[in-house]
């Protein structure tokens, strides 16, 4: 399996990151995709890919709770990168206006030069959008890019914003909100094919039950797709396998 979203680089895994990382490959995952959110997580990403080459894979972005009045050196620096060497993906960018909106422009700008960036490297995105799908979408389409590709990171959102989603030729992000007993996807993923769906855990964050509330994990991954594999009524195995070639047909694998 593949967790398509995991801070595994985060400080809430100083203390044990080494045996969380080893009791996640021994649970069956092959790899585990690292979003970047500022510069402040460009240098823990790449040390760990260097110490887990070809497992942990790293993506570059300026995550939209990062944007602020000089977001523009933060970008100057996403460009530097992803100039210098190859990245998995364009991530985390979006919008987030849980929060915060007082930078509700500069996050727009700051998504739409990354999603052009996108197509500039032929790379997919990942996508973060927190109380702001509909402008996510409303931009993207507005863009119209021709082959742009990603993942709608934590999809929360109904049957209609998922079949939006897919209408991009995006993939669903799915993670431990789909263990939550109100969590919403019990009634969206019976609906949808396995083909639009990948896995995630988003570690540290959202740790699927029955560790909610504590410390998330990439080791958690089998848990979420348990879920989903109850919830479409078909075989775990059929579940790893679909999700786990979706991700690597995103990134141009082949499979």
């Amino acid at each position: 399996m593949i967790d398509t979203h995991a801070h595994i680089y985060a400080p809430e895994f100083s203390s044990d990151r080494d045996e969380m990382l080893e009791r996640a490959f021994t649970n069956g995952l092959s790899s585990i995709w690292m979003p970047n959110i500022d510069h402040t997580s460009i240098e823990g990403m790449l040390e760990l890919e260097e110490k887990y080459p070809e497992r942990c894979l790293p993506m570059m972005g300026l995550h939209p709770c990062y944007v602020k009045q000089d977001f523009e050196k933060e970008l100057q620096l996403v460009e530097k990168w992803l100039n210098k060497r190859s990245f998995l993906a364009i991530g985390e960018i979006g919008l987030d206006f849980y929060w915060d909106t007082t930078y509700r422009a500069q996050q727009e700008e700051a998504f739409r030069i990354q999603v052009r960036w996108a197509q500039q490297y032929s790379l997919p995105i990942v996508i973060h959008c927190r109380n702001s799908f509909r402008e996510t979408v409303a931009i993207l389409e507005e863009m119209a890019l021709p082959d742009l590709r990603g993942i709608f990171h934590c999809f929360t959102g109904d049957l209609d914003d998922a079949r939006k989603v897919i209408d991009l030729h995006f993939l669903l992000g799915i993670g431990g909100v789909a263990t939550f007993k109100n969590g919403g996807l019990d009634k969206v993923l019976p609906h949808i094919d396995l083909d639009h769906l990948v896995l995630e855990t988003d570690s540290p964050y959202l740790a699927p039950v029955p560790h909610r509330g504590k410390r998330n994990e990439s080791g958690y991954l089998p848990l979420i797709a348990r879920r989903v594999a109850d919830l479409k009524q078909m075989s775990l195995q059929e579940v790893e396998k679909a999700t786990t070639r979706n991700a690597r047909l995103l990134i141009r694998e082949k499979v």
